[in-house]
């Protein structure tokens, strides 16, 4: 290449051979090089120390939460857990707190105030940590049971909302946001808060 006014070269034409073909086996990648892999549940993230959330897991994912050392998993969903869910709970020491919401669509939600806050006494008692929240997408129902957690551990409600819409994307729903605004945590304050972020 050249150009006007100026003597010599700019760049050099380096000769290139043709990319190689890579295989890669996109089959079953549960094992690779005799180490099994670890698969989280869809929307799977840390809370605070201890504490996990996600939409529902299943057998794929057993692995990943055997590696977290869970004692217990909250479940927010009100169907029957499967028993493959339940084999493993048993198999690993884990104890299961089902506390059944429905998972409604708008404008028809009804959150109920008492069950989130039984909930919540289930995750603020270390003694239940690690401990995993779940529904069936790790959205809705477990976004709005994190954000009530927030605001006891004195979030501003931007922030909450910004968590809870991460999470929740496209489907976040201005219902859930004002459950969270509306929650009365009063009743819990007297209950020990030891998680990082939540100095008095």
């Amino acid at each position: 290449m050249r150009v006007q006014g100026f003597e010599g070269e700019i760049c050099d034409a380096i000769e290139v051979s043709p990319p190689q073909e890579i295989s890669l086996d996109v089959g079953d990648d549960s094992q690779r090089d005799g180490e099994e892999l670890f698969v989280p549940p869809l929307n799977f993230a840390m809370v605070d120390n201890g504490i996990f959330r996600s939409g529902f897991p299943d057998s794929a994912n057993f692995s990943f939460l055997k590696s977290l050392g869970l004692r217990s998993i909250i479940c927010l969903c009100p169907e029957p857990y499967p028993q493959a869910n339940i084999e493993f709970l048993k198999a690993n020491g884990i104890r299961l707190f089902q506390f059944g919401i429905d998972g409604c669509k708008e404008p028809f939600v009804n959150i109920p105030e008492e069950t989130i806050r039984e909930a919540l006494k289930v995750v603020l008692d270390v003694k239940n940590h690690p401990l995993l929240i779940h529904c069936k997408r790790g959205k809705h129902r477990t976004g709005c049971l994190v954000g009530c957690l927030r605001k006891l551990q004195r979030w501003c409600l931007s922030s909450i909302f910004d968590e809870y819409q991460r999470f929740a994307a496209a489907k976040a729903r201005v219902s859930d946001q004002r459950f969270m605004e509306r929650f009365d945590i009063s009743s819990l304050k007297h209950l020990p808060i030891t998680f990082s972020c939540s100095k008095r």
